[in-house]
């Protein structure tokens, strides 16, 4: 078993590092990670400019580039063999519903499916947590279990682990995507230099959060793991469309 280990909060993040000794002994296990934070790159790929792959001192192969290009250039390069399976995390902070269009957490493990590789990604719901070390437990859990059962080339889980220690976690659940409300607003401030400029506002909380849901799983202390899916095709409304355009 070959794996292919990624993430986006860099190749020097805690939640890698704590990933990476989850893992070990499950496979043959190479790093490929950002050199950098790239938190809500999504799966943007870097097209306007070559990319550089070295090795840091912690063994870890980094990219000057975006999670999804590291999981590309990895798969379709710099590996010489191909992974078998792509696992990317533990991101600092949770990613359930709306936030898995913007997470580079999610985008990594995206990326290998899109390779045609199964991917799990594991982010924490809570930011700097003590307990990702012994969470991380979980992520090993979950990757024998897939491990055991040969996944399909086009799965794609999204785990988040809650925010708590190990032994009050109630167990592992399988749920769906809830939903935000709308962002809030962006905030406007002004530089030394008197001009103005802009930060991007928080998520919205949480408006589709009952029970099957991601946000109810993590909120209850389970495991939530969902399966996701890469075709964004509103079938429902193919022949509506359609009716539209032959009027």
């Amino acid at each position: 078993m070959k794996l292919l280990v990624s993430n986006d909060d860099g190749y020097q993040a805690p939640g890698l590092a704590a990933l990476v000794e989850a893992l070990e002994g499950l496979g043959d296990m190479t790093v490929v990670a950002p050199e950098q934070n790239h938190s809500g790159a999504s799966n943007s790929l870097t097209l306007s400019r070559p990319l550089a792959v070295k090795k840091g001192q912690n063994g870890f192969w980094y990219v000057n580039g975006t999670p999804t290009d590291c999981v590309h250039l990895a798969v379709t390069g710099v590996l010489e063999a191909r992974p078998d399976l792509v696992v990317s995390g533990i991101n600092d902070g949770a990613n359930m519903g709306d936030d898995t269009l913007y997470s580079g957490t999610v985008a990594a493990a995206m990326e290998g499916r899109l390779l045609g590789i199964p991917a799990i990604a594991f982010s924490l719901a809570g930011r700097n947590s003590a307990h990702m070390r012994e969470l991380a437990s979980f992520a090993r859990t979950i990757v024998e279990r897939v491990i055991a059962r040969a996944p399909m080339q086009d799965m794609l889980l999204n785990v988040n682990l809650p925010d708590r220690p190990r032994a009050q976690v109630r167990g592992i659940l399988a749920t769906r995507l809830g939903k935000r409300h709308q962002a809030e607003g962006a905030v406007r401030t002004v530089n030394p230099r008197g001009e103005t400029m802009w930060w991007v506002g928080g998520a919205g909380p949480a408006a589709d959060d009952g029970p099957g849901t991601d946000f109810h799983a993590v909120a209850s202390g389970f495991v939530s793991v969902t399966p996701l899916m890469t075709d964004l095709t509103r079938y429902d409304k193919v022949d509506t469309l359609s009716s539209w355009l032959d009027a």
